[in-house]
């Protein structure tokens, strides 16, 4: 299945992408990792041990007998004397032959043959994206194995390949992209490609669209920060929610356009997180929600304002300099997905579980509680689980649900109707997102693992309700 998708404008990406190189650095990243996680490894065994909820000293016993055992039946081969007797004739038989020699540059071993020029040429060329290819990134999980692909789609000849993939440490359930540089690149100047992935791990991974093959990503934001990761033995992570880094599965990303450096994230914690991505560190966290946080979101004029809402049937609207002042909605059902309108900035679209579609106007307020929706759509039988506003054609939305359906609605005039209903054989839907380049292009994804690219300008009634020859 595809949880999330995502579009990359023309032209962002980098022509030729980078080769990860693994370096003195970068073992020494992984190492940390590595030795971060035995540690809390450690400290799990020792918590069940202590629990009582292993019972260890019977086994070990009958491990112990079976060891025994084993050393008597093999002892009559006096195999260990026989090793020793040879490896003393031949002192060093195997280790002075030359072909077994490590060579640290693979141009100087004779039993690898490597690409010649020409070869190396036509993979640069395959690799390369166009400045007139749009990317896509999409996170995907076939047979319990998630990772996160990089799409390019190359218009002309209607082709949607994957370019390159990363694989990712637990099942996906949101991403963001991104241009500000983070990590060690954090500091530089212009402007990057990368992408923020949320997943059933409290971690928040950033990973270099740019950079092909690549075993780490390029920030972690969380308690498990390379750059802090295996410094000295650390305790069990708490569960408990706190200011400084997520305890639960991270629900949705939203990124701050604005103020580049800053990225929100919403937790099954119940918290929302402010990031400062130029040292990856959580600067404000949110508690204005009792249950998990479905969704959170930027306003597109107002830099410092955004929307959350929760499984606590409730939406929120903030300024990020004073979590204190909260306006808050009530609702009917669980929160699926929030989008504010890019034409109409001070209003937001709501996505439900119960299948209604709900918008609303934020300057619509009484005593800090929102008032009522300027109106509420049936839009599916199932959740509405994928929504998103048209950027370009203003009263323009795209649906998606658990249905199977993807829907398009005509919203002129603050009286939706449907303009298009269509089963692309996705299965469940989980995302549809408008491409930012192309005004009638629309991708989905679903439950089957599949993306599909849909030119709405095929569909008559699309044509009829916005005026779009064909």
């Amino acid at each position: 299945m595809i949880s999330a998708i995502q579009w990359i404008r023309k032209g962002v990406a980098a022509e030729q992408p980078e080769k990860y190189k693994l370096d003195e650095s970068e073992l020494e990243k992984i190492g940390k990792i590595a030795a971060d996680r035995l540690g809390e490894a450690k400290v799990d065994l020792a918590n069940a041990q202590k629990g009582g909820d292993m019972d260890i000293d019977s086994d070990d016993s009958e491990n112990e007998d079976a060891v025994h055992e084993k050393d008597n039946d093999m002892r009559e081969y006096d195999l260990e004397t026989e090793d020793i007797a040879e490896a003393e004739a031949e002192p060093g038989k195997f280790m002075n032959r030359k072909d077994l020699a490590y060579y640290q540059n693979e141009e100087d071993d004779p039993y690898i043959t490597l690409k010649n020029e020409d070869d190396e040429a036509e993979e640069m060329e395959e690799m390369r994206v166009l400045p007139t290819d749009n990317m896509m990134l999409a996170v995907k999980t076939e047979d319990d194995v998630s990772q996160l692909e990089v799409y390019v789609y190359e218009r002309e000849e209607n082709n949607l390949y994957v370019h390159h993939d990363v694989m990712l440490p637990s099942f996906p359930l949101c991403l963001e992209w991104l241009d500000f540089h983070t990590g060690d690149k954090a500091g530089q100047e212009g402007s990057g490609n990368y992408v923020a992935v949320g997943t059933f791990e409290p971690d928040i991974e950033i990973w270099n669209v740019d950079m092909v093959d690549a075993m780490l990503p390029q920030a972690i934001l969380g308690s498990s920060n390379p750059a802090t990761a295996g410094a000295k033995p650390k305790k069990k992570k708490s569960k408990k929610a706190n200011s400084n880094y997520h305890v639960d599965a991270v629900m949705d990303l939203s990124w701050n356009k604005q103020h580049r450096n800053f990225l929100l994230s919403s937790s099954a914690d119940t918290t929302v997180k402010l990031w400062d991505l130029n040292n990856a560190t959580c600067v404000q966290s949110y508690s204005h929600h009792n249950d998990k946080v479905q969704a959170v979101a930027w306003n597109p004029v107002e830099a410092t304002a955004f929307v959350s809402g929760g499984y606590d049937k409730s939406i929120c609207v903030l300024d990020a300099r004073s979590p204190d002042n909260v306006t808050r909605w009530t609702i009917e059902s669980d929160v699926e997905s929030i989008v504010w309108d890019p034409h109409n900035p001070t209003n937001f679209y709501l996505a439900m579980e119960n299948g209604m579609v709900q918008y609303y106007d934020v300057r619509v307020v009484a005593n800090g509680a929102g008032g009522k929706a300027i109106f509420t759509l049936q839009a599916h039988d199932g959740a509405v689980s994928a929504l998103d506003v048209n950027p370009v054609v203003p009263n323009c939305i795209a649906t998606g649900s658990t249905d199977k359906l993807v829907k398009v609605w005509n919203t002129t005039d603050n009286r939706p109707s449907m303009v298009s209903s269509r089963n692309f054989e996705l299965g469940h839907v989980f995302s549809a997102k408008f491409c930012p380049d192309e005004a009638m292009e629309l991708a989905i994804s679903g439950s089957e693992g599949k993306i599909h690219i849909w030119d709405m300008k095929s569909n008559a009634g699309v044509r009829q309700a916005y005026n779009i020859s064909a």
